[in-house]
Formats: C-alpha cells, structure tokens, sequence
C-alpha cells in the first residue's frame, strides 16, 4: 500500500510540473530594427522648427546662456529655457534628420543632418530656422555607432539629390509569452548601441568641455559635454568623423564653407581644444594637434592605450582620459589615466586609476565629475593626483550618467533615463534642483 501511494503521488507531482511548463509566462522586451529610405532631397527639405516634444532618447547634451539643447538622437534638437534651473521648460524643438551633435555660436547653432553640416538662426528659439548648410561632408554613418547609408544614384553618390539614405528606426516592444518553466537561461534584454549614445564613446557629433576650458571659445560660445565630436574656436567649427578632423571656417557665423579636412588616424571619437591645442581621442589612442594656427592643425604627439572608447578632457596640464568595456570599440579596461600633456610633444602616463564602467567627465580644478554610466556619477577632488581615489567627495548610484557639464555651482547630466541638474555649489553635498525624464 505505501508503496502505490508513494507511486500515486509522484504521478501527480509530475503532472502538476507538466502543467507549470504549460501555464509559465514570460514578459520579454525584445529591439525591433525597422528600415526606411529617404532621398537626400527629403532630408534637406525637412529641417524644421516644431511645438516642443517629449523626451524619449536623450543624446549630446549643449548648454549656451539660458538655454539648453538637448539632441534626440536622429531626429533633432530639444531647446529648453533653463533660466530657473529648479524648473526648466521647454521651448521648442527643431527637426533635423539623422542628428547627432551640434554647437552654437552666438546666435547660429551649427548640428550635423546625415550627409551636411547645416546653420540655424536660433536668435528666436521658437521661430529657428535654416540659414546655411554643406552639403556632403560627412559620410556614412560617421558618428559614433549611428549608422546609416548612402545610395548611388547613376554611379554617383553626391551628384543627385535623388541618392537615397538607408537607416533605421529602433522600437522596443514587451510582449508576453508562454515559456519551460525549467529553462533558467536568462532572456537577454539587448540595449544595443548602434543607434544610441549611451553605450557608445560618444555618439555623434557635438562639442565637449570641461569648465577650466570650454570646448570652444570663451564669449559668445556654448559648451557642452566631453563626449564631443564638434568644437569650436573663434572663426572655426571643428568636427571629427570616424577618421578624420574636418575643419569648416564660420567667420560668416551663416554661411560656413568646408576648409579643409586632415586624416588623423581610425576609430576617431571625441574632440577636446585646451589653450592651442586640439586632443583628439580615438579607441586605441590620444592625438595630440597644435593649433595655434587654427586653419591648419599640425599633429604633436599621440598617446598609445589598450582598445577602448576613450572621452578626453584637460585641465592644468593633466588630460583625463577613460577607458571602458561594454561598447562597439569592444574595450577589456574600465579606468582612468592621468596623462601630463606639459609637453604636447611627449606626453606621459602619470597614473592609472581602475573604475567601474567610466563614461563622460568633467574638471572644475580641483574637483572631477566622473560618470559612470548605470553606476551613477562620482565627484573626486584630484588636488593629489597619486591618491584621487583616496579622496572621492560624492556619489550618486540611483542614475544613469553618460555625460556631465560643470558650470561651476550648477551641474548638468545627461544620461539614458534622461537629464537632471545639480545644485554643486558645496561638492561634499550636491543637492538635485530638477530632472527630465525620458518618456517610457
């Protein structure tokens, strides 16, 4: 008898796993690619100014006055009145197709639009609108992990604006579906790069800056984040493309013409001018140009790394330079090297720092701001630069930080789940003022 009830419940226990495997569900969130084709002739004709939107893929982040320019990553640039940072507002948005970076100059903001370079009266944030561009500059794809492509049309690629742009839009759709209860393999959720920022060593096209030097000049000049592919200085804008610095000469602020272009080497990524130099940050290196003639950067120096995406700021002769795993540039390091750049010409290694995953960072002597990324931003002072680890002041765990903009008492950080800004004006005790958030 025991023995057949002993069988009897065995049965059962096996029935009711068999019916576990049945009834499990699973909720998945899966990245859906959908491709589009749009002639060049499209693109150009849709740079527009529209009624603000919501935020939903936050990118380069830009800062000039009262206003902040935030980029949603290929489709334009949010403009936000900051004039209360506990309250900012939105203003407007300008469309602008495949945007990925900008800079402004006083009253001309100056972003990439796939293939061009396009100029925006924004001296009326609400009524923006084109007043220059140049055509065919950048080419497929060329900032960071954003790729696209360019058709030929008649063996041509830039001779008819019927030549056709190939992309993608990217959706992300939960769905729920009925699973083995017994499979433990974990479903992946892929937050894949190719068209955003954040994972990437910087994404697009925009200019960077730590506050001791502004990624463009001083007065009438913005500032932005140290994930830069723009930069300016005085009558130049300066951009860098997977393998090339090109150089557009902006002394009429709305008619910029293309000056020159100069190969600096492969997997080129960020663009930081210190004094009358350029640092050039690339996945296997730090460039280093003299530009003390604006109109034609000579190259110093280059500082050799393991392969990894790099962002590069500078301050007091010290470059900052991060280096990170977990992105297209396929990096084993996650650290930081204090490199002295007294002598541009040889640069050397002072020390370095392991991280958790370093993003984007910026240098208000002798305080650092550090992201890093879904571990949060970290606040160092780094008035000893053999124990700055030894001297970490803040930290906030509960965000995601890609980029960071100190603007002395105010911080601004741009991350995957949106912005926020900070009262800094005590490091040891940084208060949040306001925050957007992305739209789920």
């Amino acid at each position: 008898m025991r023995t057949r009830l002993l069988s009897l419940m065995a049965v059962i226990l096996s029935m009711g796993l068999w019916s576990c495997n049945d009834q499990c569900k699973e909720t998945r969130v899966t990245r859906r690619q959908i491709p589009f084709t749009r002639t060049l002739a499209d693109i150009r004709a849709s740079v527009k100014i529209e009624s603000p939107h919501e935020m939903k893929r936050p990118g380069k982040l830009y800062t000039k006055g009262k206003y902040l320019f935030i980029n949603e990553i290929k489709q334009g640039i949010h403009v936000i009145d900051n004039s209360n940072p506990s309250s900012p507002a939105f203003v407007s948005f300008i469309a602008i197709p495949g945007n990925g970076d900008l800079a402004v100059k006083g009253n001309t903001l100056y972003a990439d639009s796939y293939t061009d370079l396009v100029a925006i009266d924004i001296s009326d944030p609400t009524k923006a609108k084109e007043v220059g561009r140049v055509q065919n500059v950048f080419q497929n794809g060329q900032f960071d992990g954003a790729w696209w492509n360019i058709n030929a049309v008649n063996g041509s690629v830039w001779d008819s604006e019927d030549a056709t742009i190939q992309d993608f839009t990217v959706d992300y759709v939960e769905e729920t579906i009925t699973t083995n209860c017994e499979d433990t393999t974990p479903y992946p959720y892929y937050f894949n790069s190719v068209n955003s920022f954040w994972d990437m060593a910087s994404f697009g096209t925009s200019a960077s800056a730590a506050s001791s030097s502004p990624n463009s000049a001083p007065g009438t000049s913005g500032k932005a984040g140290s994930m830069a592919r723009f930069a300016l200085n005085n009558d130049f804008l300066y951009t860098v493309s997977l393998t090339s610095l090109h150089l557009f000469d902006i002394s009429k602020p709305t008619a910029p013409t293309t000056s020159g272009e100069i190969n600096v080497g492969r997997n080129i990524e960020t663009i930081f001018p210190y004094e009358n130099k350029l640092f050039i940050g690339s996945a296997n290196g730090m460039f280093i140009y003299d530009n003390a003639d604006p109109k034609n950067p000579k190259q110093l120096s280059v500082f050799q790394h393991g392969t990894a995406c790099d962002p590069v700021v500078v301050a007091n002769d010290i470059a900052y330079v991060t280096l990170r795993t977990g992105t297209a540039c396929w990096g084993t390091q996650n650290q930081m090297d204090l490199v002295d750049v007294s002598d541009a010409s040889s640069p050397k290694l002072i020390k370095t720092y392991q991280m958790q995953n370093p993003h984007g960072l910026s240098v208000d002597f002798p305080t650092l701001y550090l992201c890093e990324g879904d571990f949060g931003l970290r606040i160092f002072d780094v008035t000893d630069k053999m124990g700055i680890d030894k001297n970490m002041l803040s930290t906030f765990s509960n965000i995601h930080a890609y980029d960071v903009i100190t603007m002395g008492k105010n911080l601004l950080v741009i991350g995957k789940d949106g912005f926020y800004q900070y009262d800094a004006s005590d490091v040891k005790d940084v208060k949040l003022l306001s925050r957007i958030l992305v739209k789920k």
